[in-house]
């Protein structure tokens, strides 16, 4: 647990204080944020405020992971299946940056065409197909000694469901479908300062403390053996969640209303990216609906929106997705951002009861 702290609370001071330094040099390349028409009554004094500000924490991320790596090999060994980066790793590493890869393309464009348009709807899904198959392949494929994968070979809740047996194509399948769902649903509640940051910090810390309770409870070790997880390298899992939460917190300062800067979706695709891979490796993929509501619903608008307009030509809200329906309706950007996040904080905490009420369920 200590190397998971450090993790985290390198990856924090990394971003509070790397930030300013990344701000301005975005500024002087003029990577401006483009801001459509329809948001200029409430969002004008945001134009000139830079993008792609999801480089910082990914970079914290990344750096934080190595750190906590150099400490866990100072650390006395308690029978983890590794001390050094695992293949668990590769995968919620390499979600995250190939799907803010995808993003950092996609913001690319618009800075350098000075638009909102960046890359097409059509290329993103291509490309997250791409993404999401190929480490879908390596979490399916790549066993460890013990002959664990990242992947289950079952659809999962709390943990896997022995009924809910899938072959390797199927689970691939499933793989793609997490990470192109949680990608583009960060990416839409991406909309107002500090939003989509708060509510994944929040997501991420549940999926720490779910991650430390599996390696308290691993089937790897052998004091625990009337209830285990059979999750591979939980506490890679936990580790990455944590740095990549202390990231988080450290660039809401910076990214806060009034933000000094967006992370675009560099920053939104990643963390999506980042979030299917510890639903996938903590085996808790229906689980991910609920702890991460707010993303739910943040969708499901813009899916209700989209689908009422096309079929009867009537919107359901004044805009979408959510979040600027209530900047129609009056709220303050402050306001909406903080309600949101208690509905975030609900969901996880009840998404974390469920984890925990099944274990109980199970050892009492």
């Amino acid at each position: 647990m200590t190397a998971v702290i450090m993790a985290a609370s390198v990856a924090f001071v990394l971003t509070l204080i790397g930030s300013p330094f990344v701000i301005a040099t975005l500024r002087r390349l003029k990577a401006a944020q483009p801001i459509r028409g329809v948001y200029v009554e409430a969002h004008q004094l945001k134009r000139g405020t830079p993008t792609m500000g999801g480089l910082i924490f990914i970079l914290a991320t990344l750096a934080a992971y190595v750190v906590g790596h150099l400490v866990e090999r100072t650390l006395p060994s308690r029978q983890i299946a590794s001390r050094g980066p695992t293949v668990t790793g590769l995968v919620l590493l390499g979600l995250m940056v190939c799907c803010g890869a995808i993003g950092f393309i996609d913001d690319l464009l618009k800075v350098s065409q000075r638009n909102t348009a960046g890359l097409s709807g059509r290329w993103k899904l291509v490309l997250q197909v791409l993404v999401g198959g190929v480490f879908g392949t390596i979490a399916v494929r790549v066993p460890s000694g013990s002959g664990q994968t990242v992947a289950s070979g079952h659809l999962s809740f709390v943990r896997d469901i022995p009924w809910a047996r899938l072959g390797p194509v199927l689970i691939v399948i499933v793989f793609i479908g997490v990470v192109m769902a949680s990608t583009n649903a960060v990416n839409l509640t991406d909309g107002l300062d500090g939003l989509a940051t708060g509510t994944s910090i929040i997501v991420l810390i549940a999926y720490v403390a779910i991650s430390f309770w599996q390696y308290r409870h691993w089937c790897s070790d052998t004091t625990h053996v009337a209830y285990c997880y059979q999750a591979r390298d939980p506490l890679e899992t936990g580790l990455i969640g944590a740095a990549a939460a202390g990231a988080l917190a450290g660039y809401l300062w910076w990214g806060t209303s009034p933000a000094r800067v967006f992370m675009g979706d560099t920053g939104s695709m990643a963390i999506g990216g980042l979030i299917a891979g510890e639903a996938v490796a903590t085996h808790t993929i229906l689980l991910l609906p609920v702890i991460g509501v707010l993303f739910v619903v943040v969708t499901g608008s813009r899916i209700i929106q989209y689908v009422s307009w096309k079929t009867r030509h009537k919107r359901v809200f004044r805009q979408s997705p959510l979040h600027h329906h209530f900047e129609q309706v009056g709220w303050s950007e402050v306001n909406i951002v903080i309600r949101f996040w208690i509905i975030a904080i609900i969901g996880t905490a009840i998404g974390l009861g469920m984890f925990y009420g099944a274990f109980l369920k199970q050892t009492g």
